[in-house]
């Protein structure tokens, strides 16, 4: 059973992301970023290859943190915008 990968953490507002990234050439550059670092993190922590030093896993995940922390304030206003605008 192949385990799932935690840094798909945005899997349920995929919608929401693809609208962001046809209106926000920002967002999708920032999405793109987030979602390559998540499957190298997923790629290191799971393969059998060469071991990686913790410190670059760290910085890795340090700067993924970053970039969701990016993507959730995005996700945020998009939802309070279309909420506005169902009222």
């Amino acid at each position: 059973m192949k385990r799932q990968n935690k840094y798909r953490k945005f899997q349920l507002q995929q919608k929401n992301i693809e609208a962001l990234e046809k209106e926000n050439s920002r967002f999708k550059r920032v999405y793109s970023e987030y979602e390559n670092m998540s499957n190298e993190l997923w790629n290191l922590e799971n393969s059998n290859g060469e071991p990686v030093p913790d410190d670059f896993i760290n910085a890795m995940v340090l700067q993924a943190s970053y970039l969701e922390d990016e993507i959730e304030d995005w996700l945020l206003q998009f939802n309070e915008k279309k909420t506005k605008i169902r009222h």
